[in-house]
């Protein structure tokens, strides 16, 4: 039976966590992008002494909107830090619960159908929400049919199976190497994105229908 126990000593979620201060930096500063003209490009001054309320007005108003810029800055900062959080707790205990149903498998354990249902829903569970910041996605060519829920003499193969995708997924280099990327690397890192992509999904997938199965199956024992 070829399911080893992961390392988890696995870093990859930081690079998660990267790619949603990434874009969470950029959204903030497209909306704090001036869409004014540049100092100095405007029209020349106006001596005229009603000028100067209007002036002091634009100022409070130049204040108001920095103290709204820093608690915007505030309260993204605390988004993120919720989110690598998040993230960190998803990436790692998917690889625990992993190694969890590999041991049992090794062992030769009879299945533990309720076990293995809550097993299988979590890291359901926890995959959708690293999607949520991965937001994978597979080209047509490579989407798979729906594929029947595994008959009961299938389970091992396809716990098996969830264990591979799951090693696959974290041990992937667009995961790992995500900050060195060079450029001549480009087209290598993509693939390597679009396999972790296909991969996530794919834990989906088979995680909800091992939890459908193991659910029913433990209903008629």
């Amino acid at each position: 039976m070829s399911c080893q126990i992961l390392n988890l000593n696995n870093p990859s979620w930081l690079v998660l966590a990267g790619i949603f201060s990434l874009c969470l930096a950029s959204s903030s500063f497209a909306q704090r992008t001036p869409t004014g003209p540049p100092p100095g490009a405007g029209p020349p001054p106006n001596n005229n002494p009603n000028l100067e309320d209007r002036s002091r007005q634009a100022d409070e108003s130049r204040l108001r909107s920095a103290e709204l810029d820093v608690r915007g800055d505030e309260e993204n900062q605390k988004r993120l830090q919720e989110a690598i959080a998040n993230m960190k707790e998803d990436f790692t205990r998917i690889q625990i619960l992993r190694n969890d149903i590999a041991r049992s498998l090794i062992a030769r354990k009879p299945l533990d159908y309720k076990l293995i249902s809550e097993q299988t829903a979590e890291i359901n569970k926890r995959t959708n929400r690293l999607n949520i910041y991965m937001l994978a996605h597979v080209a047509d060519d490579d989407k798979e049919k729906n594929s029947p829920e595994p008959k009961s003499e299938e389970m091992i193969g396809a716990l098996i199976k969830l264990c591979k995708l799951i090693d696959s997924f974290t041990e992937n280099p667009a995961l790992k190497n995500a900050g060195t990327i060079d450029s001549k690397e480009i087209a290598k890192a993509k693939e390597n994105k679009a396999n972790a992509d296909r991969d996530l999904l794919a834990i989906i997938k088979l995680s909800a229908s091992l939890q459908k199965k193991s659910q029913n199956l433990r209903m008629s024992q």
